[in-house]
């Protein structure tokens, strides 16, 4: 089952889960992938205001991007009784067992931001059975309409000619890494133009790694026309590189909606990003466990939960207040 909930909804969804009448004095998990990243430290805090409402109390473990620490960090849930379980995968594939233990248990679990099996063989939307839900981002969309602002933003010259891109990926591992730039080069050449990857390298998800990563492609490639990176904080990271490189590179990211990224957007220094809310990821994270708890026996499996996406730049900054991180 596939549901699309929009940002606007979300104030009423939220005060129908918080009228609800709560059983029993209900315990749930959240287990972010590393609570050191500022979109993460938003989705737990999403999570944890949502349970606030409905008077549920959360424990929060850290992991620290480490598989084995996830591992262990929910059997040290289940020894808390924990009534459901929010979490972030820190590898797609490994988790598959995690999910598969909590699921004979009868507890609900839902994957928040990251998905669940093998991304390089499901599609986008596909939702590991075990689940209660998958709540994301859909991270190919957010790649496509990076695209699209992409070619807005491109000039007449480069659109007759083969232009020059460099990519900052995200963290090796990550199933959006692969997703997003799908979207992005699919847009791309849906509109028509033409172009060559000259670069491409991974990061840690930080502003520093953005900033090294594009002094290294700049210092090989001074001529390239166009820099995608995968996120808002690299790419704020990246926007220095090229102020000190003295490039005329067109920078757009996707993940977008930070604080730090909307500064960017707003000075000048990056030209655009999407609009992403893990905020509202974790909320959406809450109320698919929560409905579920209540549920028992009949709740709901394999759900996919989404929400709209749409393009920033300085035009629009207003449309996309930074969602805490």
């Amino acid at each position: 089952m596939k549901n699309k909930l929009a940002l606007a909804g979300m104030v009423s969804v939220m005060a129908l889960v918080a009228g609800a009448a709560t059983a029993k004095d209900l315990l749930f998990g959240i287990n972010p992938n590393n609570m050191a990243y500022p979109y993460d430290v938003a989705l737990v805090q999403g999570f944890q205001q949502a349970a606030d409402k409905a008077g549920v109390k959360v424990v929060v473990l850290d992991p620290k991007s480490s598989v084995e620490t996830q591992a262990n960090q929910f059997d040290d849930m289940l020894t808390q009784g924990v009534d459901a379980i929010g979490f972030m995968p820190n590898d797609s594939v490994t988790v598959q067992g995690l999910v598969d233990k909590i699921a004979e248990k009868k507890i609900p679990i839902v994957a928040s931001a990251v998905p669940v099996g093998d991304p390089n063989t499901n599609p986008v939307d596909y939702t590991y059975p075990n689940l209660t839900a998958l709540v994301t981002t859909n991270d190919v969309i957010a790649g496509q309409v990076a695209g699209e602002l992409a070619v807005k933003l491109l000039t007449d010259e480069m659109k007759a000619r083969e232009i020059k891109i460099a990519v900052v990926e995200g963290a090796p591992g990550y199933a959006v890494v692969k997703q997003r730039e799908d979207g992005f080069e699919a847009a791309l050449t849906k509109a028509g133009v033409k172009f060559t990857v000259v670069a491409s390298q991974p990061t840690d998800w930080t502003p520093e790694s953005g900033e090294t990563v594009c002094q290294n492609m700049l210092t090989a490639n001074p001529d390239v026309d166009l820099i995608f990176s995968h996120a808002d904080p690299m790419a704020v990271g990246c926007a220095r590189a090229v102020d000190a490189a003295g490039s005329n590179a067109i920078l757009v990211a996707t993940g977008g909606g930070s604080t730090d990224g909307n500064n960017a957007i707003a000075a000048g220094e990056l030209d655009g990003s999407v609009c992403t809310n893990p905020l509202l990821i974790g909320e959406l994270t809450f109320k698919a466990l929560y409905d579920a708890v209540q549920a028992g026996d009949a709740a709901k499996k394999g759900q996919y939960i989404t929400y709209d996406l749409f393009p920033v730049t300085k035009d629009n900054l207003a449309d996309c207040p930074a969602a805490g991180w």
